[in-house]
């Protein structure tokens, strides 16, 4: 009897050392997927400078990226599989989203043409105050009061950040603002289709319509020269870095990490997002120069508000949903 009770005095006092149901393998795995998460969303910052140094159009950037993309996930057979047998009604929900999506693109990067990398990441950083304003609307549950104390406490911080940058950047405050209310958007409608359809065949679908919707929409929209046109050697390599070293790959390793993480650890980890793009923009294309003392003052007003979103809320989140992780530029909103 005495060796028959040694395995749970084990699992005991493993427990009492750390170790959750004596599985120290669990809590390395935990650890290698938040060093995973913060190296993704690391290179989800370097977005925003990508499309700084791509000398590109804003439309241009995003249809090549999005092409790029799904080309690369139409190589895959899983994605094929994913295809065929997916629901047609699915399938046009989905595409849906990608129009979503690519408009986010295409606004995001405006807001960069527009302003700078700073500028940028920063109203995307507006994403998680709109998506908590707009997802009992779409997703048909109780409205919090709590989720619009955060929204009104992100008006100040915005009213520094507007006064912070020089009038000739403040359109693409505009446009960014209205970027991170297409990502709430389409994160918002993501999740009511989360459980439906394998990560990597949404994305391909998602990124495919995106592409089309832009080439469609490109001969409304106004642009110097070619829409479509090669880029040059630069762009092309900055382009294939963006597609595949700030796309592809972090939605490879997120997919593994996300197995170990929960949503609220997450959600803290891809919150770091605009602040990774703002150093990043102050290190390599010297943006504080650009800018003044307010700016910087309203990001840590707006950062504060998006960090205390999911410290309210967290006790009713769900388990988190890695196909919701491909096509956002601000990965913070997904959960």
């Amino acid at each position: 009897m005495a060796v028959a009770r040694r395995p749970h005095r084990a699992r005991a006092a493993a427990r009492i050392r750390g170790h959750p149901h004596g599985h120290p393998k669990r809590m390395q795995a935990a650890t290698q997927a938040r060093w995973q998460i913060h190296f993704c969303v690391l290179l989800w910052g370097f977005t925003a400078i990508l499309g700084k140094l791509i000398t590109l159009p804003a439309l241009s950037l995003v249809w090549w990226r999005m092409l790029l993309v799904t080309a690369a996930l139409l190589l895959s057979p899983k994605v094929w599989r994913g295809l065929m047998t997916m629901p047609a009604r699915l399938r046009w929900g989905y595409a849906g989203i990608g129009v979503l999506v690519s408009l986010h693109w295409l606004t995001f990067y405006g807001a960069i043409k527009l302003a700078n990398a700073s500028v940028g990441a920063t109203c995307i950083a507006l994403g998680p105050v709109f998506l908590s304003l707009l997802e009992p609307w779409i997703a048909r549950r109780r409205f919090d009061p709590r989720e619009l104390l955060i929204g009104v406490a992100v008006v100040p911080g915005v009213a520094m950040v507007v006064g912070g940058v020089p009038v000739t950047m403040r359109a693409g405050i505009a446009v960014g603002a209205l970027s991170a209310l297409l990502v709430a958007l389409f994160s918002a409608f993501n999740k009511r289709l989360v459980e439906h359809g394998d990560p990597l065949t949404v994305t391909c679908i998602e990124l495919g319509t995106g592409t089309l919707f832009l080439t469609l929409l490109a001969p409304i929209l106004p642009h110097a020269g070619p829409a479509f046109a090669l880029p040059g050697l630069h762009d092309a390599t900055l382009l294939v870095l963006l597609a595949f070293g700030c796309t592809l790959l972090p939605f490879a390793l997120a997919l593994v990490a996300l197995r170990h993480m929960s949503a609220f650890g997450t959600q803290m980890v891809t919150n770091l997002e605009p602040v990774y793009a703002i150093v990043l923009a102050i290190l390599l294309l010297g943006e504080q120069r650009e800018l003044d003392g307010w700016f910087y003052a309203g990001v840590a007003v707006i950062l504060t508000a998006v960090f205390t979103h999911p410290l309210l809320t967290r006790r009713r989140r769900q388990p988190t949903q890695p196909e919701l992780v491909g096509t956002a530029e601000s990965h913070g909103v997904v959960e």
